[in-house]
């Protein structure tokens, strides 16, 4: 009876064994999906063969579950990229890594690079293929402004202005290379406000132009414009923090408390760690008479300078380390 037992069981395990297919055992000895061709790729890549590697690592980004693996494929895919004159293929792998990796300080650094080589090749095109355009002048512009030439880049927002008096944005642009020189006469002033009016001629909506015209208005203590240009700064544009503040700042200013409360709320929501904030919002507070908000916002307004203070030390502290010693002198090495 036992043999009859155990030839019965050694036949069911027979047979069970029997019916695992081929195909069953290729897929339990597969590897994980993607990492066949991410391997390959990479090492196709990094061997200098990128034109085979590519197709290779486009699949394979989107494929592979390991993580080192997949940053090893997308950093060769940069790579290969923007080094074979296919640069704009860069992007599907910096898409990639920017999600899965947003923190990491080697995908930082490669991003860096890419978007400055994509910005360079974009300029490129455009010089090639429309060198007469306006955009030409902009960009133009825009580069003498980074350097702080901004007579020459005025100069270049004047020739678009020239070309279409009615091109959006430019007129701001003007208005900003002017008041980013380091001596404002009152001619230059005016220059900037009329810029900025006829920038909104053109863009009714544009908050930013508002809120320069506000500020101009506040610093010639005209506060009843001042107040008018941010209050619509933060209707056209709800998350602008900086124009909630110079609104309430601006109601504060003239004692109407009640009216500031919303503007300074609306700011510390967008801006909870603004001493400044706090400040504004513990004045208008005590200026209606609401005395345990304004002692809150007083208290949050001292944490929050010192919380401030601290990170400044802390940053103050980091660069000393990284710089060398004054007088130090390099150790000579050992004899």
């Amino acid at each position: 009876m036992f043999s009859s037992l155990r030839v019965s069981v050694i036949g069911v395990l027979l047979l069970a064994t029997a019916t695992i297919t081929p195909a069953q055992v290729a897929k339990k000895s597969s590897p994980p999906p993607g990492k066949e061709n991410a391997e390959r790729g990479a090492a196709l890549a990094e061997s200098g063969n990128c034109s085979e590697a590519m197709p290779l690592l486009k699949k394979a980004i989107r494929q592979t579950l390991d993580r080192e693996l997949k940053k090893r494929v997308g950093l060769d895919g940069i790579r290969c990229a923007l080094t074979h004159e296919t640069p704009y293929d860069a992007l599907e792998f910096l898409d990639v890594l920017s999600r899965d990796f947003p923190n990491d300080p080697e995908v930082l650094y490669a991003a860096t690079h890419a978007f400055s080589d994509l910005s360079i090749h974009a300029s490129h095109e455009l010089m090639r293929e429309a060198p007469f355009s306006y955009q030409i002048h902009e960009l133009n512009a825009e580069t003498l402004e980074a350097q702080g030439k901004w007579d020459e880049a005025a100069a270049e927002y004047q020739k678009i202005l020239e070309l279409n008096p009615l091109v959006p944005g430019i007129h701001a642009r003007l208005g900003r290379a002017l008041l980013s020189k380091p001596q404002l006469t009152p001619e230059v002033i005016q220059a900037v406000k009329k810029n900025f009016e006829a920038e909104l001629e053109i863009d009714p909506k544009n908050a930013s132009a508002e809120y320069v015209l506000g500020d101009l208005a506040k610093n010639e203590n005209d506060m009843a414009a001042a107040i008018r240009h941010f209050s619509r700064a933060t209707k056209l544009d709800t998350g602008f923090s900086d124009a909630y503040l110079a609104l309430g700042m601006a109601l504060n200013a003239v004692k109407r408390f009640t009216e500031a409360i919303p503007p300074l709320e609306a700011y510390e929501a967008l801006a909870p760690d603004s001493p400044t904030g706090h400040f504004q919002l513990a004045m208008a507070y005590a200026g209606v008479g609401r005395k345990t908000d304004a002692n809150r916002e007083a208290a949050l307004q001292r944490q929050s300078a010192e919380a401030l203070e601290q990170v400044k030390r802390k940053v103050q502290e980091g660069l000393v380390q990284q710089s060398p010693s004054e007088g130090a002198q390099t150790p000579e090495p050992p004899k």
